[in-house]
């Protein structure tokens, strides 16, 4: 669980900073200059591939989550008492955890 809110986190961040980037390239459009311009292509192109990787991981995300889906669809329709029992039992833990707060 502590793996996928770093991802999530850490996906969050990346978005930032390419919104971030494109933002300074925007306001930074009318300075001119060759080391300028070299600098801008430069995070243009930088900027391109990291909301390329984006897309990938999110693409893959979605993938993953969709797989997990199908087994669970899966497992409930081939064990529906075993699935019972499993919802009961998290069922409990989260009221015995909430019950404590």
């Amino acid at each position: 669980m502590a793996e996928n809110v770093s991802a999530d986190k850490l996906f969050e961040n990346l978005q930032a900073v390419v919104r971030d980037a494109e933002t300074l390239l925007r306001a930074t459009a009318a300075q001119t200059g060759e080391k300028i311009q070299e600098a801008r292509a430069h995070a243009e192109e930088s900027v391109r591939q990291a909301k390329a990787r984006l897309a990938d991981v999110e693409k893959q995300a979605l993938e993953r989550a969709r797989a997990l889906a199908d087994d669970a669809d899966a497992f409930v329709r081939d064990k529906p008492w075993q699935a019972v029992g499993v919802a009961a039992g998290v069922g409990l833990l989260l009221g015995l955890l909430i019950g404590r707060r």
